[in-house]
């Protein structure tokens, strides 16, 4: 009796002879002369034929005569076919060293020729025994215009492929091409199977053959019209899923400006318009310690990002310090006054930046483990850098929870924003306290800088395009609630991203905000309010 492990190295040692038979008999076939010439010269659409009819078999020498084929780098002298490189001939089917004739023709490759050729390049690396470069040539060949003629080539791919994901997208490429079958039974067969795709291109491809005149038979045209409907089903499901994780996305980022906000403006109640300029000062710290591994560690390129992340904070986290020390301090409870001087330090900040870094956007390139994206449809891919945003602001959140709930200063926080006067004659130190809350309300923001850069531009004007936004999400949670902050950003991230899709970007904005404007109205304290004594008197 066999066990289940048994069973599985019994299945792979099959598999494993099965390709071996197949590399062999790949080594063991040569072009022959006729094979050679018939690819070469004549008929366009003879010459197609020939050349899939020799990667149906697996010659062995193929390869090199095909990338000599696209090099423009074969001659056909008689019923020879040269290939020329660096002045020296060799004979295409044999390889053996050959004399150049005078009389020599170049071989012409039109348009639709060099398409065969670069199918039948990625159609010989169907039988790779790396997995990744299967599926590669597989996503090549979709890309190109496949012809009835490399049945014979996709179909013994099929049956040597062994992995069922890569076996199944060969199916339905082997379907592709039979929905233009003369044989009706095949093109129904094929409309079937085609249903099951979630490809634009393969709803493209239906939809043609569903034109006047295409197809004829009503109940293949039957079967065509469902294998539409069903895959603009699964594309609406992509386009649904896409909008909801851009909002997500956009919502994450809008927790990680506003969460320093929520901070010092539910602390102190100061209206710091510079807010978005100390996000900007964490992007512009990112930028220059890009510069630094760039030009002292090269190697370790790809790490700056983590260095990045305290560089940001704390560069962000001191300028606010400084800033809390020498002007908001003097204007708490003057709200008017704090509005307006905060909003020139904000031009002030601005305009440093202009004469350091200049007027211009400066580059920040993701590491390469932020490029690329994770592709769950075909028309949803979620990119990596905002798949790590978002867990990034998920850890920021947990730590700022940490630090408020468990440690000293957050206990002094807490007593601070629920009475302050009390916290006072308790023996706190209120005026430090609230440094300390502001330095670090404005390292986080420093670390929203950070995240911003790995997604859009880096500028003098980063900060400009957030600053109301986090006020209306600090609003609508509620003044000094973070988890009122973390619903409201969300939301809105996610509405803001829904009304998009559906009015466009600026009445999508006008909307959001009426909304929040009535909110306000039936709601002033927000979705959470603030418990304690100086709420409740």
């Amino acid at each position: 009796m066999q066990t289940p492990s048994s069973s599985l190295l019994c299945r792979w040692g099959r598999g494993a002879v099965a390709a071996g038979l197949l590399a062999c008999a790949v080594a063991a076939q040569a072009l022959t002369p006729a094979q050679v010439k018939g690819i070469a010269a004549g008929d366009t659409d003879a010459r197609i034929v020939e050349l899939n009819k020799a990667v149906a078999q697996g010659d062995a020498s193929l390869n090199a005569f095909v990338q000599a084929m696209l090099d423009d780098a074969v001659k056909v002298a008689g019923d020879k076919v040269l290939i020329v490189r660096d002045e020296k001939a060799t004979d295409a089917a044999t390889g053996a060293a050959a004399t150049l004739p005078d009389d020599a023709e170049d071989v012409v490759n039109n348009n639709r020729m060099r398409g065969a050729l670069e199918a039948a390049m990625s159609g010989l690396k169907l039988f790779s025994a790396d997995k990744a470069v299967r599926n590669d040539a597989i996503g090549d060949m979709l890309k190109q215009s496949l012809e009835e003629a490399q049945l014979p080539l996709i179909e013994k791919a099929y049956a040597a492929e062994t992995d069922p994901a890569l076996k199944e997208r060969l199916d339905r490429m082997r379907a592709t091409i039979l929905i233009s079958s003369s044989d009706r039974g095949k093109r129904l067969a094929a409309a079937q199977a085609l249903a099951a795709s979630g490809q634009s291109t393969v709803k493209s491809l239906l939809q043609e053959r569903l034109q006047p005149g295409a197809e004829t038979d009503p109940e293949v045209r039957a079967a065509l019209m469902k294998a539409v409907s069903n895959i603009e089903g699964k594309l609406a499901w992509g386009e649904r899923l896409g909008v909801i994780f851009t909002g997500i996305s956009l919502g994450s980022i809008l927790l990680l400006v506003a969460l320093g906000l929520a901070i010092t403006y539910g602390l102190m109640g100061v209206i710091n318009m510079a807010h978005g300029e100390l996000m900007m000062i964490g992007a512009y710290a990112t930028y220059l310690v890009q510069g630094l591994f760039k030009a002292y560690l090269p190697g370790l390129f790809d790490l700056y990002i983590l260095a990045a992340i305290p560089a940001s904070f704390l560069l962000s986290a001191l300028v606010g310090a400084g800033l809390e020390r020498s002007v908001i301090r003097w204007l708490y409870g003057r709200p008017l006054e704090t509005l307006l001087a905060t909003w020139g330090i904000s031009l002030v900040l601005q305009q440093a930046v202009r004469s350091i870094f200049g007027a211009q956007n400066v580059l920040v390139e993701n590491p390469t483990w932020l490029s690329g994206g994770f592709e769950v449809m075909s028309n949803l891919t979620l990119p990596f850098n905002r798949l790590v945003i978002i867990a990034f602001a998920g850890l920021v959140l947990l730590g700022v929870s940490l630090l408020i709930a468990k440690t000293r200063l957050g206990l002094f926080v807490r007593g601070v924003t629920q009475n302050r006067k009390m916290a006072a004659c308790m023996g706190v130190n209120t005026a430090r306290v609230d440094t300390y809350a502001f330095a670090l309300g404005s390292g986080i923001a420093g670390l929203a800088g950070c995240a911003l850069s790995q997604v859009g531009n880096v500028g003098p004007d980063l900060g400009q395009g957030y600053i109301v936004d986090s006020f209306m999400v600090v609003v609508l949670g509620g003044v000094g609630q973070l988890a009122g902050t973390v619903y409201a950003a969300m939301g809105l991230g996610v509405l803001n991203k829904l009304l998009e899709g559906w009015q466009g970007a600026v009445l999508a904005k006008i909307m959001v905000l009426v909304f929040i404007v009535i909110f306000i109205q039936k709601r002033p304290q927000g979705i959470f309010a603030m418990k304690g004594r100086s709420a409740e008197a």
